[in-house]
């Protein structure tokens, strides 16, 4: 397999210095910038790091795929944050519906700007049609921490539950939509757009295997982040409409986590999110480290069914990620 990670990303940023050099424009007018473009991520100076600097990069071109069952889903990856490479790459820039692995950045938002601790009481509109997707079985007047809250979003998907925290951050789901578009451009993910914060699907709610590597790589630097997805069940305790207790046991749908499904030797799986429509496919997104302590990102979207969406991410893990 060649690795043109490197080179690529040497290439990359020296194409940028030389745009950065027409973005000035021609003409008499003398404007200064306060803040010019720069290959800087934001809040750096002089001695700030390229925005490239520590990601994974490489082109369009897949690799790998003849090595395992690649048919099984339309897009995966496998990304090395140790090494920073690109280690099996399918389809990973192709524009695919991401299910609730859109609940990724969701979380992220609210980890990273939210206070977890913050109470929080269900809307009517949070929890309207919410019938056969995947929820918490929340009720309107309910009484939930927002860490409550994004253990119900992520182990067991809950659909309500991202409505609570969009409208918790932002006052409606709309709204929130807006910050998530804003912050995947913020971390680089710019072939994505979201409407909603669960995933459910919509022509004009997309991303790709490399932003979403982009967004949750980003997401398991918050060790609430981490935490979260590498819990294999939670009891939730808190009052409903009428001040009565409830408790509710949240289990994790990542077969990984729950047992049902065994990680290819050398390989631990920390935590991730899974993501299931009919229109997005069987996805996943996992965070793993290898039997060198190396850090792994492994994403597949659109596999036919559940058996194969393990099958090709063990597959892709035992081949690319020792």
């Amino acid at each position: 397999m060649k690795c043109i990670n490197k080179h690529y990303r040497t290439t990359l940023l020296c194409f940028l210095c030389i745009a950065a050099l027409f973005v000035s424009g021609c003409g008499t007018s003398k404007t200064v910038l306060d803040h010019p473009y720069s290959l800087y991520d934001s809040g750096s100076n002089e001695t700030g790091k390229m925005f490239a600097q520590n990601l994974c990069v490489t082109d369009n071109m897949d690799f790998g795929t003849d090595q395992v069952d690649s048919k099984l889903a339309e897009g995966a990856g496998v990304f090395n944050l140790s090494t920073q490479e690109v280690t099996y790459s399918q389809n990973i820039f192709g524009k695919l519906y991401p299910a609730s692995t859109t609940k990724v950045l969701t979380a992220y938002i609210i980890i990273r700007y939210g206070n977890l601790d913050d109470t929080v009481i269900v809307s009517p509109e949070a929890v309207a049609n919410m019938g056969g997707s995947s929820v918490c079985a929340l009720s309107q007047g309910d009484v939930l921490t927002v860490r409550d809250l994004l253990y119900g979003l992520m182990l067991v998907s809950g659909n309500d539950a991202a409505n609570v925290l969009a409208e918790y951050y932002s006052g409606s789901v709309e709204e929130f939509a807006k910050v998530m578009n804003q912050e995947a451009v913020a971390l680089g993910a710019t072939n994505s757009h979201f409407v909603n914060a669960n995933g459910l699907p919509d022509e004009e709610h997309y991303t790709t295997i490399y932003d979403m590597y982009l967004i949750f790589q980003e997401a398991i630097k918050l060790q609430d982040f981490v935490t979260i997805i590498s819990t294999e069940s939670y009891d939730a305790s808190y009052q409903d409409a009428t001040g009565n207790s409830v408790t509710k046991t949240w289990k994790n749908t990542n077969k990984y986590l729950n047992g049902e499904v065994k990680a290819p030797d050398g390989i631990t799986v920390v935590g991730g999110k899974t993501g299931t429509t009919n229109a997005a496919g069987y996805c996943l997104v996992t965070y793993a480290t290898n039997k060198k302590g190396e850090d792994i990102i492994s994403i597949v979207f659109k596999a036919d069914g559940r058996s194969d969406l393990y099958l090709l991410m063990n597959q892709i893990l035992s081949s690319f990620a020792n």
